[in-house]
């Protein structure tokens, strides 16, 4: 299910309330002028929430706790940076720099400011997608979404107050001093960590950077001072021109990330077209394109972008092996094995989905015992992990075309186990299982299968070859009739089948539609042409 609207018409709370009380599972992405949010749900509570373009806070927050200091901190940032990859919380924990109790509750808070920010955005819109998941590394919560409304409230109605000092993030304060050391105010914490910070040069998102304070705290301190007379506008930041250039392409570049992974691929093509048109020669924004092309199911608007990216000296395997996707949809298909090959020549040899690929083509090609060969190889390069659900269907099917099926019921039964939602593997090992006269061990497969997706046709076909087999005819035309209710077009085999067990209950005019339906998919089909005719004939 996607819901999409605009924040004019549906507030975020009442999207949310909408979410929870629905108990959804996915992405909601919110996107106000060039900022973008994310807020992921499962189950109707809140497991993570992200704000692009926005430092993150995690490290500042831990300081301002009194949990972390600012000299670990810094170590800790410094190590990071020599480590690719790693997260600064589990960086922290393993250094023993605080416990994996409080890097959680800091995620938390974390997590509950980028809500509260985002309640913030009175315009712009929303978009939910359905099944979206953080990304592995994001550490999760679960929060109920209704438990934030009341603080968030509260945050928004200060908000409207405060941009009547703080209109906007790029306004730059200096201070009265003079006044300020008159007055002898008492000052919040916030101000106080504010204060040397506000030189008449640095504009608030620069202060909410270097402070380490949430925009809702800066902007707080700056209207209790603004409204106190001890600060005055000077200006607003006004970066070079090439300086903004770069920062417009970056912003563009995060967007069009966000975009991507949360589904919004329309959305994603903009924001990279944007950064294309801006750096005709970068590299990222033509394979990003390329890829949201590939998704979008736009094979030769993905070629284009894909055989630009290739062109370029900085090309990675990644480039190579979605051009051979793009070339093999397009059933191109030498060209998309050249690809493969230039991919495994550009570092690809130890990443499985180049050698799956090569698999794949092999296996159209007819051509097993190589398709099996490539698929051997893939599988130790998934490491500790067990392998996509495409790789055990596609090492499954070589294995059982060259014809050792003890070894396809193996890797069928693997995959199976590893992947009980892929039903599909499923139906494979039921078939695999039943060519080797193991009807009842099928039979429980399929179950499985339909268990996991019921509205899978091939499914209820095979279910129903079984019942035939087993003289179960009633059950197996209860089970035809369900594939080709899901699947109208699943083949002529199953409509003549419908209608020899139609005709056995003497259902003739039923019969004689599924003759009919079976010749439409293929007129030359014998049982169906002779079965129709000997109807027509009185026979």
């Amino acid at each position: 299910m996607a819901i999409r609207g605009s924040l004019k018409e549906a507030s975020l709370p009442d999207v949310l309330q909408l979410l929870a009380m629905g108990k959804k599972s996915g992405c909601l992405s919110v996107t106000h002028r060039s900022n973008f949010g994310s807020i992921y749900f499962d189950k109707g509570r809140i497991c993570y929430a992200s704000i692009i373009n926005r430092r993150d806070r995690l490290g500042d927050i831990l300081v301002k706790s009194g949990i972390l200091s600012q000299d670990k901190l810094d170590d800790a940032i410094a190590v990071q940076a020599k480590s690719r990859g790693m997260r600064l919380g589990d960086l922290l924990v393993e250094r023993k720099s605080i416990t994996r109790e409080d890097l959680h509750t800091q995620i938390r808070i974390q997590i509950e400011e980028a809500v509260y920010f985002l309640f913030t955005w009175a315009e712009g819109t929303f978009n939910f997608e359905a099944d979206i998941r953080p990304e592995e590394q994001d550490l999760l919560v679960s929060i109920n979404p209704e438990s934030l409304l009341l603080e968030g409230a509260r945050r928004v109605d200060e908000w409207s107050l405060i941009e009547k000092k703080v209109p906007s993030f790029d306004i730059v304060f200096e201070v009265d001093r003079r006044k300020l050391m008159e007055s002898n105010a008492t000052l919040t914490t916030e101000q106080q960590t504010l204060l040397p910070l506000i030189d008449g040069r640095r504009d608030v998102a620069a202060l909410v950077d270097e402070s380490g304070l949430v925009e809702f705290d800066v902007g707080k301190a700056l209207f209790g001072l603004a409204t106190a007379g001890f600060l005055h506008r000077v200006g607003k930041t006004r970066p070079q021109e090439e300086l903004a250039a770069d920062v417009r392409v970056e912003e563009h570049r995060n967007l069009g990330v966000a975009f991507y992974r949360t589904g919004m691929l329309d959305e994603a093509v903009r924001e990279f077209r944007r950064v294309a048109e801006l750096r005709p020669d970068d590299l990222g924004a033509r394979f990003f394109l390329g890829l949201a092309h590939l998704r979008l199911g736009k094979w030769s608007e993905a070629l284009t972008h894909l055989e630009a990216a290739s062109r370029h000296r900085g090309a990675v395997a990644a480039v190579f092996h979605d051009l051979a996707l793009a070339y093999e949809r397009l059933g191109r298909l030498d060209e998309a094995h050249q690809a493969l090959e230039q991919a495994l020549a550009r570092g690809g040899a130890t990443e499985p989905r180049v050698h799956l690929s090569l698999g794949i083509l092999a296996l159209r090609a007819g051509r097993f015992a190589e398709a099996d060969e490539h698929f051997m190889r893939a599988r130790p390069l998934f490491g500790t992990k067990a392998p996509s659900p495409v790789w055990y269907h596609s090492a499954g099917l070589a294995a059982g075309l060259s014809g050792d099926l003890a070894k396809a019921i193996e890797i069928l039964t693997e995959g199976a186990a590893a992947h009980p939602g892929a039903a599909a593997l499923h139906n494979n090992l039921a078939v695999a299982l039943a060519t080797k006269g193991r009807g009842e061990e099928a039979l429980q497969a399929i179950d499985r299968g339909i268990s996991a997706d019921s509205s899978l046709a091939p499914l209820h076909r095979n279910r129903g070859d079984l019942m035939l087999a087993a003289r179960q005819p009633d059950q197996a035309l209860e089970e035809y009739l369900r594939a080709v209710k899901h699947h109208e077009t699943l083949g002529p085999e199953v409509w003549a089948r419908i209608g020899g067990l139609r005709a056995a209950h003497g259902e003739m005019p039923e019969a004689t539609s599924a003759w009919e339906r079976a010749l439409q998919l293929d007129p030359g089909h014998p049982e169906a042409r002779d079965k129709l005719a000997a109807a027509r004939n009185g026979g």
